[in-house]
Parts: structure tokens; sequence; C-alpha cells
């Protein structure tokens, strides 16, 4: 499929990456831009550069992936930075929104239709949205800053603004977001897939309310209700839009099959290309397999068997002799997300062991590998595109914002949202009567669904910090696969008492719950605005 260049006026939009949300001199005047509708798209085009990309390793920040060497953020060893992108960039995005916002009028002046700039300015308050959520999970109390500011706005020096401010600006974002986009139907299949659409809106609105809200539940502030409510509402609109179901096979989510509108599940997507000669971006597939993140003991152990009990409760389950017997009775996605012996590896050559000087934890991840793109001509350079929000996500989250808001779901919700997904897993319904018989906790198997149905994309980390689970997890020492005697070669890993492969002692990490649910603001950015404050903890 003939997918969507994105092309964008780069120049247009450049701004000093230290400082909040200034304004430069443009290099196109107003008077000359803002007159059409490619006017418009030009600058909303920018927007999308800043959706994220491949690889995906902040799974290395949680306790699900590890890489190479061990991780800052998820040891806990991390100082404040003088300066971060973590915390620039979002606001690169909200200043670029909040000009489109303000110049749409210079495009009703000049005839634009209405309804067109409508969808244009729908676009930039979708990513305005995206930008805040972000430097909201990340900082708390930030900066909220709505309209372009000049060298001498008072609002480069002001205190931040309360989160429980900047995530209702984020829902007015998405819902006068949602009330004016097209829905993924009316964008179509060719030249406008890949634009925000109506379920996009609707769906990061899911997203950031069921974090707001289980962060407040269990970090103990706030309206947890409040926001949970929304995040089941928001996501029941997507579930009712019938615009989105999911794709039959779980593996093909991240191949070549997967992409364009024939995939449904697709909601927001990260597009690359088609080829070298037709590309807008590529990833090189091979920091997937030499070791940018690979896949940990414990969340090898916590796919289920395929009568969907845990590996502690099933009968089916036996104590692995070696590597390939890992994945024996097991849900189906475990093998669709980590190599297995025979799985194409390495320039059409099959997977045999791991090499531990790249694979860690004695594990590799599968997601996104397609051994035919390390051949000529993409010589290890992918197109496939990267899912950023999926249909199965807003499932998920409808489940567990419903159990969150009174500690108890119905078997007919659960059949609407996690049961879908788990029926194209093959595994057994999740019912009420199920968790009771076998001694199983509903939250605890609502969590699990999450965690192996969206591995490697990002979402565990937030996972932890959300449930305030982060300070119980991270601390522990990072284990890999059990080192079968014959199973790697001439290999030798250090292992634990237990004979599993030891990646990373728990005397070298630590977690603080007083400062490291939160994440430093730069220096800089203290010493650009006296008035903010360093989140708690951080010196």
């Amino acid at each position: 499929m003939k997918k969507f260049k994105i092309q964008y006026l780069l120049f247009f939009f450049l701004v000093s990456a230290c400082e909040i949300d200034r304004l430069p001199e443009n290099t196109v005047s107003d008077e000359s831009f803002w007159k059409s509708e490619n006017d418009l798209r030009a600058a909303a085009n920018y927007l999308y550069t800043f959706l994220p990309t491949m690889p995906t390793t902040s799974d290395n920040w949680s306790d699900d992936g590890f890489a190479m060497v061990a991780n800052d953020i998820s040891s806990g060893t991390r100082l404040p930075p003088a300066t971060a992108t973590d915390y620039s960039s979002p606001y690169l995005v909200i200043r670029a929104a909040n000009n489109i916002i303000e110049k749409s009028a210079l495009a009703l002046s000049a005839g634009v239709v209405p309804a067109t700039v409508d969808i244009y300015v729908a676009e930039a308050r979708f990513f305005r949205a995206w930008a805040y959520l972000q430097l909201l999970q990340k900082y708390g109390d930030v900066p909220l800053v709505l309209t372009t500011l000049s060298e001498d706005s008072e609002e480069l020096t002001s205190p931040a603004t309360p989160r429980a401010q900047v995530i209702d600006a984020i829902y007015n974002d998405l819902d006068a977001s949602s009330s004016k986009l097209p829905t993924a139907t009316q964008r179509g299949s060719t030249t406008n897939y890949g634009r925000i659409t109506k379920t996009a809106a609707l769906a990061l609105k899911a997203r950031a309310a069921l974090f707001e809200g289980t962060r407040a539940k269990f970090h103990k502030y706030g309206e947890p209700a409040k926001h949970l409510n929304l995040a089941a509402k928001a996501a029941k609109d997507v579930i009712d839009s019938k615009e989105h179901s999911l794709l039959s096979d779980y593996f093909n989510l991240f191949q070549y099959a997967g992409e364009g509108r024939q995939n449904p599940e697709n909601i927001l997507v990260r597009q690359y290309g088609n080829s070298m000669t037709d590309q807008i971006l590529s990833h090189n597939i091979g920091s997937i397999i030499n070791g940018s993140s690979n896949p940990t003991k414990v969340l090898i152990d916590s796919y289920l068997m395929k009568d969907g009990l845990p590996i502690s409760k099933s009968p089916l389950y036996t104590t692995p002799k070696g590597h390939t017997e890992i994945f024996a009775n097991r849900d189906p996605r475990l093998s669709a997300t980590v190599m297995k012996q025979g799985d194409q590896y390495f320039q059409n050559t099959g997977y045999t062991f791991p090499q531990l000087v790249y694979h860690t934890t004695g594990f590799c991840f599968r997601k996104f590998i397609n051994a035919a793109d390390q051949l000529a001509p993409n010589n290890n350079q992918s197109f496939i595109d990267l899912p950023i929000i999926r249909y199965a996500e807003v499932l998920a989250t409808y489940a567990e914002a419903v159990y969150e808001l009174n500690e108890n779901i119905s078997d007919a919700d659960l059949d609407l949202s996690l049961n879908l997904i788990r029926a194209r897993a093959g595994i057994p319904s999740l019912t009420n009567s199920f968790v009771a018989a076998n001694g199983l906790n509903m939250r605890e198997e609502i969590r699990r669904e999450r965690r192996v149905e969206f591995t490697m994309e990002g979402l565990r980390y937030w996972d932890i910090i959300r449930w305030k689970t982060a300070e119980i997890e991270l601390p522990k020492p990072v284990l890999g696969c059990y080192y079968f005697p014959d199973g790697f070669g001439t290999q030798k890993p250090i292992v634990d008492d237990n004979n599993f492969i030891l990646v990373q002692t728990a005397s070298t990490r630590r977690f603080d719950p007083a400062k490291d649910y939160l994440w430093p603001i730069p220096i800089n950015e203290l010493a650009l605005n006296p008035k903010l404050v360093q989140n708690p903890g951080w010196k």
C-alpha cells in the first residue's frame, strides 16, 4: 500500500530547544503564508514528525526489558540533567500547535473553507494534548502554555501549573479535537491515511484518563473516579464507533502485513515508507536483534499457559529442559514476541541460541523483525510502521477503568473488551467464575493481559508508575533465561543460585518512592525560570 508521505516546513518552526515557547522570527511571513489548505497542511505535518520512532526501547526503563548495559532509569542511578529533550521537545510541539491554532484565523480570512480549517486546528489540539500528556507523566506540574509567546511574555517566568489543571487542559483539547476530526472511514486509505482521526483523539483521552485515574487512586490524591469514568467513556465511544476491530493475526501486527487501513486495529501509527527508493524514514532492525532491548525472566514468566492459567498454577506447565520448551503450551503471543529456535533471525537464517554479548538476558525480541529487510537492497533498513495506539489498548483500557472504578467487572464487560484480545490469542475467556475457581486475582489478570499484549510497545514503565508498583518491581535483580548447559554454545554467563542468568544484581538497583515517581526537571530550565521548582528529592 502506498503510504502517506508527510512533508513539512521545518525551517518555519525551528526554535531553541532550551526555551519553553518563544516564537522566533519567521522565515516565511504570516502575510505570505496561511493562505490555503496546503499551507495549513504543511504546518500540521510538522507535528507528525514528533510521533515516537523505532526502535522502542522504553521498556528498558521497566522490569520487562534490558539492553547490553544497565539503564539508569530502571536502576535508579540517574542525576538531574542540564538539558533533556524529554522536556524541551514537547514544548516545540506545543509552540507549533499554538501557532497553528492562532494563525488559523488568517486562513479563514483568505477564504479557506471553515470545515477544512477546523480539521487542521483539531490536529494541532490533538498534538498539544499529546505533548502535555508526556510532560505530565514525567514531570507532574509543568508550565501550561496555550498561546504563542514573545520574548517578554510573563508566562516564561511563571510557576508550573498544577497537574489537575494540566490534565483538564488535555481533556479540553481532545474533546475539541474529537468533535471536529474525520473518522478513520472518512479519512480513507490513500492520501489521508495516517492523519489523526476522531477515534485517535478519543483513544488518547482514554489513555490519559486511565493514567491519571489510576495514578490518583494508588498514589492517593485528586479525583480518581472522575478520570476513570472519563477513561471508560472515551474507550466505550471508540468501541461503539465500530471504526476498529482486532487484526486476526497478532504477529502480523508488527509486520508489513499489518500496515495500512486494511488493518482495522491501527488507530495511530508512525509511518516509515515502502522501500529504499520510496521512503519517509526507516529504522534499523539490527538494533533489535543486537541488544537494544531484551526480554527478562519476569516478562517471560508472565505469559499464561494455553489453559489460561499462570505457570505457577497450570497442570500444563513442566520445567523446561531446553530453550525451546519454554514456549511449549504457552500463550501464542510469547512465540510471536520472543525468538525461539527456527524463527527467521538474521538474513533469512534460523535462530539457534542467544548471543549473550547482545542478548544479555538469554532472550531476544521477535516483534518487528523481518529477516528479508536485512538483505539487499534494504541492508537492515526496515519500513514496518510502528503502531502507537491500537484498538487492543482501547479494549484493555475499558476493562481496567471499569474494574478500578468499583473493583469489580461483569463478565459482559470482559466479553466486550479483554476477552476479544484473549480470543485472538487462543486463550480461554477471563470470567469471574474462572478467577474464583482457580484462585486468581482479577486485577492481576487484567494487568497481565496488558503486559503481554503490549510488550515492547512502551506502556509497561508507565503502568508500574501509575500503579505505584515500581518501588516493588524495579529494585529486584534482573534475571534472564535458565542456563541450559548445552543451550548457549561455549558462552558462560554469570548465574544466580538457581542457575538463571544474572544480568544485574539487586544491590545495584534502587527506587526511591519519595522522588522516582517523577522525573527531574533539567537544571537549565530552572535557571531560565527561577519560579520553577525542582521535583521533590532531586538535587
